[in-house]
């Protein structure tokens, strides 16, 4: 005989209002089993079962208020003035409660912010692996945050919101593989590790927020680059603080560059130049691209106490140094595209020169490999044809192919008449490409790049691509007027062209925003040459031409969806 369905008795009829709050809210029968009733646990909902017997608070009640209660406390800490009223929330499920225990969800200490303060993205997927939270930092004198906030508090007068440790490391894990691209040189290691100490002792709030900015950007078109204007807010936020601290002055740099790459590679120019102006002269304000004039711990991003272990000690100056070339090459590249003088003078005489070693790899200044200043002129010895023996690593390639392309648009622009350049001028342009040529032939050669480590091959890349631009922007002016000066710009043009046939689908992830302008400037030389060739008698087959532009084209649409400076031009 079958089994027939429980009909209401007083024996398994639940009292008025002891039912779950699911089967209540869907006017279910329950069965009132504990942790949760059968109606629950055949529809899987077991974890949604909650009942409110008067007793205590509903897990969904506690995280309510606990969000309310987190988001009056943000407004306190932003504005001092704000004065929050007393937090009610109306419960229909019963009159009064003398006693409030704990639920199975957890003390409101372990609750987080709500997803609209979150710098994550939301989403089940996100929130398993990195809870949406902010860690609050409160000013000096205010009173103390309440219990369910973590307490951390920074010596700065202003608030600064920084992310949990697991997402800054995720940020940084995922900033990492892209540092040469943003310029920046850092002992990553060193950096990761530092999320850990104090706050006195990590990195400014200023570059880490630069930082997490260019994770996200460069996560286009992933959901987590949605929380760029976070970042980006921050990072502005901190900077009038950290121009007041002395001992900072390393962090604004970098920061400082950060900012303005990011903001030239999204096509917002002012801003960029602002920031990129800003770099330099801050840079040579405190001499770090010469000699020494103030005290060197001014430089520093860490007490430098007397008993410090060298090979840290070795770090901090090559952080320094990088320091300098990360503000060198994007002020002699930028100031190029976009047709302004350079902040950084390198004139004769060592007050005005650029005296500072070549940068190296951090993988030798973390050995004890850092060159000490000197009075030669490090960049004026290069285009004079010097060669130097430290002056090979990767680092300092990217250097020099700065220094080629900023000078070539420095004596391009010497002459004011378009004709053929007066003697003077033709024989520094002659020295000029004999550097170029010299420094083509100590690099890698491009077909071989293969076998060289990814990092090293995105730096060349850009490398390879700045030194024929150079030589583009060297005879462009005087093309028309002059068939040599054609025929090396079209040879050059050429040899950008052979390089972007090197480049995988996977590099472009890493290549740097420099390399759109120099494409465009390729391009443009390319159209110049078809229009030639159309115009000439008789006519000449010029097939390779409308190729070379068709894989220029390629290229450029490719890296704009990226770095959308490249749609600009």
């Amino acid at each position: 005989m079958a089994n027939k369905p429980l009909e209401p008795t007083s024996q398994n009829t639940l009292q008025r209002g002891k039912a779950c709050l699911r089967c209540r809210k869907r006017k279910m029968r329950c069965d009132g089993t504990k942790p949760s009733c059968q109606q629950c646990t055949r529809a899987k909902k077991a974890d949604g079962c909650e009942y409110d017997d008067g007793k205590g608070k509903t897990r969904t009640q506690i995280l309510r208020e606990t969000i309310v209660k987190l988001e009056q406390r943000v407004k306190e800490l932003e504005d001092p003035e704000y004065i929050s009223p007393s937090v009610t929330l109306f419960d229909p499920h019963f009159h009064s409660r003398s006693n409030s225990s704990s639920s199975s969800f957890g003390s409101p200490e372990s609750s987080y912010l709500s997803t609209s303060h979150s710098p994550f993205p939301s989403g089940k997927q996100v929130a398993s692996v990195f809870p949406c939270f902010h860690v609050l930092t409160s000013r000096k004198g205010m009173p103390s945050p309440a219990s369910f906030i973590p307490e951390v508090f920074f010596d700065e007068p202003q608030t600064h919101l920084q992310p949990p440790i697991e997402l800054a490391q995720m940020l940084l894990d995922i900033f990492a593989p892209h540092g040469r691209q943003c310029g920046l040189e850092l002992h990553m290691g060193r950096l990761r590790d530092s999320l850990s100490l104090p706050l006195s002792e990590q990195r400014h709030p200023v570059l880490m927020n630069a930082i997490y900015l260019w994770a996200c950007f460069i996560s286009r078109p992933e959901p987590l680059s949605q929380h760029e204007d976070h970042y980006l807010q921050h990072a502005l936020d901190a900077l009038p603080e950290a121009l007041r601290s002395n001992d900072r002055v390393i962090d604004v740099i970098q920061a400082s560059c950060l900012l303005s790459l990011y903001f030239l590679a999204n096509g917002r120019l002012l801003e960029g130049s602002y920031h990129v102006s800003a770099a330099a002269s801050l840079s040579v304000q405190t001499g770090l691209g010469g000699r020494p004039s103030l005290n060197t711990q001014a430089w520093s991003c860490d007490s430098m106490d007397s008993d410090m272990k060298p090979t840290l000690s070795d770090i901090l100056d090559g952080e320094r140094n990088l320091a300098f070339w990360q503000v060198y090459n994007l002020d002699r590249c930028w100031s190029v595209v976009l047709r302004k003088p350079c902040v950084i003078p390198d004139k004769p005489g060592t007050r005005h020169s650029v005296c500072c070693p070549w940068p190296q790899e951090i993988k030798d200044y973390e050995k004890g490999h850092v060159d000490a200043h000197s009075s030669s002129p490090t960049i004026r010895a290069f285009l004079s044809g010097s060669v130097s023996a430290n002056s090979f690593s990767v680092p300092a390639i990217r250097a020099k192919a700065s220094a080629l392309f900023s000078h070539a648009e420095y004596l391009a622009n010497s002459w004011s008449s378009n004709g053929k350049p007066p003697p003077r001028l033709h024989e520094e342009m002659r020295t000029l490409e004999h550097t170029i040529t010299l420094f083509l032939s100590t690099l890698v050669p491009i077909d071989q790049l293969d076998a060289v480590l990814p990092e090293e091959r995105h730096s060349l890349v850009t490398a390879y691509t700045l030194a024929h631009s150079a030589t583009i922007h060297l005879h462009r002016r005087f093309a028309l007027e002059d068939s040599a000066s054609f025929d090396q710009s079209s040879r050059a043009a050429r040899a950008c062209i052979a390089v972007i046939k090197y480049i995988s689908e996977r590099d472009f992830a890493f290549l740097e925003p420099i390399i759109g302008p120099c494409w465009w400037t390729a391009a443009d030389t390319v159209i110049r040459d078809l229009d030639a060739l159309e115009a000439s008698w008789p006519l000449v087959d010029h097939t390779e031409l409308r190729n070379d532009l068709g894989v220029l084209l390629y290229a450029m649409n490719h890296l704009s969806t990226r770095f959308p400076i490249v749609g600009k031009f």
